[in-house]
C-alpha cells in the first residue's frame, strides 16, 4: 500500500475541522521507513534549500507560516493598526502621535464611519474599541510623557465635532466614558449602559478599566464567563466587539494584577471543546493520563518569525525516557503570525484535530509519550477570538494566561514550562503555575520570547533587563522549610544558562524566517543525529528542563544532557515523531 503525506490532510486555510480525514494504514516497518523518507523529501532535507522555492509572498504555500492565517478573517485597516501599535501599549512604551499622524488616523476613522471606506480599508469595530480605549487610558492614567501630545490634542479638537455625529454609541462611550475628555459635545459616555445584561456588566467593568483602575478576581471572572462562555458554536459573543476589544487591551495597558491574571487563567477551566455541547459552561473535567510525569509546554501562541522553534522535537526526546509532554497552541495567531507546533505537525501529515481524550491516549502510549492539543478543540470560545485579536494589534492578557493551561492532567507529577519576553511577567506566570497546584514550574526567557534556550553567546550589546536564557522557577523539595502556603513543599531558583559551561560549542541560532519547512528540516535532521546548532539546542533544552524541574535521573546536568543525546543518537526520538504522525490518525 502506498504511504504518503496526503495533501488533503493539511488544512491550514480554515479554522474548521475537515469533514473527513482519510486514514492511512501503516502495514509494516518498511512502509514506516518510507514515511520517514517522504518527510525528509517534503521538508527538503535531501534537497538544496533554493529548490524549496518558499517565497514570503506565497501566502497559499503551507511551507510558510502566513499560509495558515484563516482567509475568512477580515484584514484590519493598516493606518489605524499602525497607530494602535504606538498608543495601545504600556505607560512607558507608548509613543504619542504627532499632529500629522493623529490627523491622518482620525480622518481615516471619520471616512470609515461615513461609509466611504470599504472592504479591508474599513476600520473595524474592534479597531475602534482598541484605539479609543488606548487614547482614553492615556488621558486618564498615564504619566505625562506618554499622555496625549499637543499634536494629538489639536487633531482631536479638529475632528471630534464630526466624529461625535457618526461614531456608534459604544465607541463614543469608550472615547469619553465620563464626559471629561472631549468637552460638552460628548454626553453619551456618562449615561451609556450597553444593549443587554451582558453588556451592562461589561460596561460597568470597562468604566473602571478606562479610568486606569483594576478589577477583582470575581469581577473579571464574571465578565469573561458572561461574554465568552455563554456563546454557542458558529455564533458571535453577542456583545459589541468595540467594548470587548477595549476591555481586553485596556486591562493589558493598565498592567494586569495577579488577581486579574488569575481570572483570565481559570475562567475557562470548565469549558471542554471535545465534550457534547462543549461550548456550554460546565461540560466536564479534563482527562487524566496514567503517567508518572507530565510536562505542559506553554509556548507563545503567535509562534516564531525568525529563529528555530525546537519544542516539538524536545518533547519527542524527553518522551523517550518517561518524561511525558503535552504541547498546546493554535494554527496561527497574531500579532507575529509565526511558525507554530500545529503548523509543523500539519505539514508533516499528523492529525491536529485531536480531542483532549485522544491526546491522553497518545501520552499514555509507550511508543509516543507526548501529544499536541489545539486551542480550537480545547477552548473553542478562546479560539474564536483570533480574528478579533488581530484587530486589537497588541497582546491581550490572554496571551499570558493561555500559556498556563492543563488540558490533560496526570496521575503522577505535573510541571509547566512557559516562555516570556517582557521583564516583570516572570513572577505572574509562576504565580499562575503555583495556583495550578503543580509540582514544578519554569519560565524561560528564550529568543523571541519563546521558551527555548539558545546555545549562542550573550552579545556584549544585548538589551537591558534579563538576559536570554534566564530561567526562574520552583520544584519539589524535601526541605521542611520550603513548604508553600498551599502545603506543598517547593524550592525556588533563578538561573542563567550558559551552554558553554556544559561543553556545548557556542553557535548562532539557526534562522527559519517564517518557514515551516525549514524549521522541520532542522528538527528532523537533528533527530537523525546530524550534529550542529539545532541538535545542540534540542539537547540543551531537553537536559536543562529535566534538571531544573527536578526530574528523576537529571540531578547532574551533564548526565541529563547525555541522556538527551542518547535518545537522539539511538533513533528513538525520531521514531517518536513518526509514531505520533501514524497513531494520531488511529486514536
Amino acid at each position: 500500500m502506498n504511504v504518503s503525506l496526503h495533501a488533503d490532510r493539511i488544512h491550514p486555510f480554515t479554522s474548521q475541522s475537515p469533514a473527513s480525514i482519510r486514514a492511512v494504514e501503516y502495514v509494516n516497518s518498511r512502509a514506516f521507513l518510507k514515511l520517514s523518507r517522504r518527510i525528509r523529501r517534503r521538508c527538503g532535507i535531501s534537497m538544496k534549500m533554493e529548490e524549496l522555492a518558499l517565497t514570503e509572498d506565497s501566502t497559499r504555500n503551507p511551507g510558510i507560516s502566513p499560509a495558515y492565517r484563516n482567509p475568512d478573517f477580515r484584514k484590519a485597516n493598516p493606518t489605524v493598526l499602525d497607530a494602535q501599535a504606538k498608543v495601545c501599549t504600556g505607560p512607558t512604551q507608548t509613543k504619542p502621535l504627532t499632529y500629522p499622524q493623529a490627523a491622518h488616523v482620525l480622518h481615516t476613522i471619520l471616512k470609515s464611519a461615513k461609509g466611504e471606506l470599504k472592504g479591508d480599508y474599513e476600520v473595524s469595530k474592534a479597531q475602534l474599541g482598541a484605539f479609543f480605549a488606548g487614547m482614553t487610558i492615556r488621558a486618564n492614567a498615564f504619566p505625562e510623557a506618554t499622555q496625549w501630545s499637543e499634536g494629538e490634542r489639536h487633531a482631536m479638537h479638529t475632528f471630534w465635532p464630526e466624529l461625535v455625529r457618526v461614531l456608534p454609541r459604544d465607541v463614543l462611550f469608550i472615547a469619553d466614558p465620563e464626559g471629561s475628555i472631549m468637552g460638552a459635545s460628548s454626553s453619551v459616555g456618562p449615561h451609556y449602559t450597553g444593549q443587554d445584561t451582558r453588556e451592562m456588566r461589561l460596561v460597568g467593568a470597562l468604566r473602571e478599566v478606562l479610568a486606569g483602575g483594576h478589577l477583582g478576581y470575581e469581577e473579571v471572572n464574571g465578565v469573561l464567563k458572561d461574554v465568552l462562555l455563554r456563546s454557542t458554536d458558529n455564533e458571535s459573543t453577542g456583545v459589541s466587539e468595540s467594548l470587548l476589544s477595549a476591555f481586553l487591551i485596556g486591562q493589558r495597558m493598565n498592567r494586569e494584577t495577579n488577581r486579574e491574571l488569575k481570572a483570565y487563567c481559570l475562567a475557562f477551566d470548565d469549558e471542554f471543546g471535545n465534550a457534547p455541547n462543549s461550548m456550554k459552561y460546565g461540560a466536564g473535567p479534563p482527562p487524566v493520563a496514567d503517567v508518572k510525569s507530565l510536562t505542559h509546554y506553554g509556548e507563545p501562541y503567535d509562534g516564531n518569525t525568525r529563529f528555530f522553534r525546537s519544542t516539538l522535537f524536545v518533547a519527542a526526546v524527553r518522551s523517550c525516557y518517561g518524561e511525558s509532554c503535552l504541547l498546546h497552541g493554535v494554527d496561527w495567531m497574531p500579532p507575529k503570525g509565526g511558525v507554530t507546533e500545529e503548523q509543523m505537525l500539519q505539514y508533516m501529515g499528523a492529525n491536529t484535530h485531536l480531542t483532549t481524550l485522544q491526546a491522553k491516549q497518545l501520552i499514555e502510549d509507550d511508543n509516543v509519550g507526548f501529544a499536541y492539543v489545539s486551542l480550537r478543540e480545547a477552548r473553542p470560545s478562546l479560539y474564536s477570538l483570533i480574528g478579533l485579536r488581530e484587530h486589537i494589534k497588541k497582546r491581550p492578557p490572554l496571551a499570558t494566561s493561555e500559556k498556563v493551561q492543563q488540558f490533560v492532567r496526570a496521575r503522577g507529577k505535573e510541571a509547566i514550562v512557559a516562555g516570556f519576553y517582557h521583564e516583570g511577567y516572570e513572577e505572574p506566570l509562576l504565580m499562575l503555575m503555583r495556583r495550578r497546584g503543580i509540582h514544578a514550574g519554569l519560565v524561560v526567557k528564550g529568543e523571541e520570547g519563546a521558551l527555548s534556550m539558545t546555545t549562542r553567546l550573550r552579545s556584549s550589546n544585548s538589551s537591558k533587563g534579563l538576559p536570554v536564557n534566564y530561567c526562574s522557577g520552583f520544584r519539589s523539595s524535601v526541605c521542611p522549610a520550603a513548604f508553600d502556603i498551599d502545603g506543598v513543599s517547593r524550592e525556588s531558583f533563578n538561573f542563567e544558562v550558559n551552554a558553554e559551561d556544559y561543553g556545548i560549542e557556542p553557535t548562532d541560532t539557526p534562522r527559519t524566517d517564517r518557514s515551516v519547512a525549514k524549521n522541520i528540516k532542522l528538527g528532523i535532521s537533528a533527530l537523525q543525529g546530524e550534529k550542529g546548532p539545532a541538535y545542540d539546542r534540542i539537547v540543551l533544552n531537553a537536559g536543562m528542563v529535566d534538571h531544573l524541574l527536578g526530574c528523576d535521573g537529571a540531578e547532574d546536568i551533564s548526565s541529563a544532557l547525555d541522556r538527551a543525546r542518547e535518545a537522539i543518537d539511538s533513533g528513538q526520538a525520531l521514531n517518536r515523531i513518526l509514531n505520533y504522525i501514524k497513531i494520531s490518525h488511529k486514536v
